[in-house]
């Protein structure tokens, strides 16, 4: 099940592996650390790069204010792979990745001053170079993203309080969805300019702040959120009144990050902060934990699926294990591990 693990530089809170072939072995991992200080704290932070083909490899590692989120651009918007990163000046940076010598590096395109506020979270337009970005106070914003600049092009107040979470609709490209400190779970059309374009806004269901919200890639109808009240939720998107059904995800734990399977199979890598990371299947309307992982021991934030075929197939063809990465906050820890249980998923199928 494991594969390495080291400590980062600072507190990890986020871990992406790159969509972009040739590049599904790199892996970045993002960090934030508050320093107390005489005056006012400071937040500083860092994303690495990491050869994951034989264990962790450093590849490069850039300094930064402190890291909230990152996120690759998806493989086809764009012939190059970029990663943004949102931090607590309020500010959204684009890197590229390059290849070249000395390595494989990141290297800083643009950055934009988006708001006084800390962002906090950050999304891709699955087609358009269009960014959005979660923010403390409340509000939402969409950047454009060109070669070597970042033009924001609207925002709004979209919640009460701290959105911890944004997703563009990847199968109705014109909608977003945003997730908050206030409980509320709503959808925006981004093809106008105001806050008047709500499509809608459930209030009812959480109990706590929406953390996290994932589109199933295989089912345009399958949405899931985590919360901070350690449900994972799921929902029919013909019908968002109600979640289809809910399960308490793991106790003690809110859900803070979930990540479907890269290759349609409805299962779920899930951060669960207090309590591990699981991975979770899907079935009609249930919600089954198949498997827990708690070699981390501090908050689980970030959580990741490897993506593309050679990660899951061996140099002839041969199925083998997903790899994972996963990162703890205050014990700075990175591990890489394979979830038997998409192996054991894997062969059930054939039977």
């Amino acid at each position: 099940m494991d594969v390495a693990n080291l400590q980062l530089d600072g507190n990890a809170d986020a871990v992406e592996f790159c969509p972009h072939p040739p590049f599904h072995h790199v892996l970045a991992a993002a960090t934030y650390t508050l320093k107390e200080g005489d005056d006012q704290p400071s937040r500083s932070g860092s994303i690495s790069l990491f050869d994951t083909n034989n264990g962790l490899d450093l590849l490069h590692r850039v300094e930064t204010p402190g890291v909230f989120d990152i996120k690759w651009n998806s493989y086809g918007s764009n012939t190059q792979p970029f990663l943004a990163q949102v931090d607590a000046t309020g500010s959204l940076s684009l890197y590229q990745l390059l290849d070249n010598n000395p390595g494989t590096v990141l290297r800083q395109v643009c950055a934009q001053e988006i708001s006084p506020w800390m962002c906090l979270c950050v999304d891709w337009h699955p087609l358009r170079e269009l960014i959005s970005v979660g923010l403390s106070d409340g509000s939402v914003a969409i950047v454009q993203a060109r070669e070597s600049s970042l033009q924001n092009l609207q925002s709004w107040a979209g919640h009460e309080y701290e959105v911890w979470t944004t997703s563009f609709d990847i199968h109705r490209h014109q909608l977003l969805y945003t997730g908050s400190d206030d409980c509320s779970f709503c959808c925006w059309d981004v093809r106008g300019s105001t806050s008047s374009n709500l499509v809608f806004k459930n209030a009812k269901s959480h109990t706590m702040g929406v953390c996290c919200i994932a589109l199933n890639p295989a089912n345009s109808n399958m949405l899931i959120t985590g919360s901070y009240d350690e449900f994972l939720r799921v929902w029919d998107m013909r019908s968002t009144s109600k979640p289809v059904n809910q399960r308490s995800l793991s106790l003690g734990g809110g859900v803070w990050r979930i990540k479907f399977h890269p290759f349609g199979e409805n299962l779920v890598l899930a951060a669960c902060m207090h309590n591990g990371f699981a991975v979770v299947k899907i079935e009609d309307e249930d919600v089954i934990v198949v498997e827990t992982y708690d070699k981390h021991e501090s908050l689980a934030y970030g959580a990741d699926w490897c993506k593309g075929d050679n990660c899951c197939e061996d140099n002839n063809g041969a199925k083998k294990d997903m790899v994972v990465a996963t990162c703890s906050f205050y014990d700075r820890l990175l591990r890489l591990w394979k979830p038997v249980s998409t192996m054991t998923l894997r062969e059930e199928s054939k039977e």
